[in-house]
């Protein structure tokens, strides 16, 4: 039983702490590549409710998101701000892959018990 509590545990600490680092940021205008971050942070917390993410899918699907929204970041404050088209597109290609990644794991038949 001490196993499933700390698995859940490590589930939701996992998705806590994205969510504080995109709350931390100013907020960049709607239809943005945070609004995306955001959507794709709700369709992991999800699959960890409903058992359909397990922890390992949970940490690595996290950790995506964390070096997505750090590279964003970096980009912003070397540009003052802005995102290049081209560094646009590199994050746009980024997240396009972690949603298909976040797919695969929710319906990949493994479970969290």
């Amino acid at each position: 039983m001490e196993r499933i509590v700390s698995t859940f545990a490590l589930a939701a600490f996992l998705t806590a702490v994205p969510a504080f680092a995109l709350q931390a940021a100013p907020a960049p205008p709607p239809g943005t590549i945070h609004h995306r971050d955001v959507r794709q942070q709700k369709r992991i917390g999800n699959g960890v409710k409903s058992g359909q993410l397990t922890a390992g899918e949970t940490r690595h699907l996290e950790n995506r998101e964390v070096r997505v929204h750090r590279e964003a970041r970096r980009d912003r404050r070397a540009n003052g701000g802005h995102l290049t088209a081209q560094e646009r597109r590199h994050i746009n290609r980024q997240q396009n892959r972690t949603s298909r990644q976040i797919y695969r794991d929710k319906h990949n038949n493994r479970v969290q018990r």
